[in-house]
């Protein structure tokens, strides 16, 4: 159990792995008009949970535990990320000034 805890706040903590992620999920919402969306991000996910580790070698874990963890982790991040891209998009729409005929009755300036 602390083996896999280990390996679980190691791929947690890695910043090349959030940085993957990151624009992993960026990308995904920017072009999901074009590709959909659940399985690019799916597939993302995955390819970075098999990348790392298979790449990196990262510690003397067998690779199908640190795989399995990671895809764990990825989806943690990857929601956290979804999260946080919602609630600016909720709050950029919410605070954003008024445009076009609004713009003239209101006045925001």
């Amino acid at each position: 159990m602390d083996f896999l805890l280990e390996i679980f706040m190691r791929q947690l903590l890695d910043p090349f792995r959030i940085g993957l992620l990151l624009f992993l999920v960026v990308t995904t919402v920017r072009n999901s008009h074009a590709t959909g969306f659940a399985i690019p991000l799916a597939l993302g996910i995955a390819f970075v949970a098999v990348l790392i580790p298979g790449a990196m070698g990262q510690g003397g874990a067998s690779l199908f535990p640190e795989i399995g963890v990671g895809i764990a982790v990825n989806a943690a991040w990857a929601a956290a990320m979804l999260g946080a891209w919602a609630l600016l998009r909720r709050l950029r729409l919410t605070i954003s000034p008024p445009r076009g005929r609004e713009a003239k009755r209101c006045r925001w300036r």
